[in-house]
């Protein structure tokens, strides 16, 4: 995916589906958990150090893994780079469980499963395709089992 660093200060100032300061440890090694305060907008998710404006970082929420570990920890790792591990501690159990949810609900597969499903039930009340309006119909990325390009 391409973009600039400009694109991503404006997305990272946007408001955020979800946010809070939660303990977070980078993948490198020796990392330590330090309190960040953490964003999930889109399907971004940005990291900032508590008394700065501009994020210290952002993850790409495609292609990982996002696993509930022991406690109140979740971690997110991605497919292509399962080492690339970043780890989450929460306040609360219940706290971590809503961030693994809405993280797995910001990414770009769930939102076309989502798409499909409701294009699919429209389809099948009205007979017509609510796609077709648009011209994108018969775009591969929309239909059932498509891979994305």
């Amino acid at each position: 995916m391409r973009y600039n660093e400009r694109e991503l200060l404006f997305l990272a100032r946007q408001p955020a589906e979800k946010a809070a300061e939660i303990l977070m440890r980078l993948p490198k090694k020796g990392s330590g958990l330090k309190k960040r305060l953490v964003k999930l907008v889109v399907n971004f998710l940005f990291y900032f150090r508590t008394n700065e404006a501009e994020p210290i970082g952002a993850l790409l929420l495609e292609h990982c893994r996002i696993i509930k570990e022991e406690g109140n920890v979740f971690s997110i790792s991605f497919v292509e780079e399962p080492e690339r591990k970043y780890c989450f501690e929460c306040d609360s159990e219940e706290q971590c469980e809503e961030w693994i949810e809405a993280l797995k609900r910001a990414s770009y597969e769930f939102m076309r499963r989502c798409l499909i499903f409701y294009r699919n039930e429209i389809q099948k009340m009205t007979g017509k395709d609510p796609l077709e309006q648009y011209g994108i119909s018969e775009e591969a990325r929309f239909q059932l089992g498509a891979q994305k390009p």
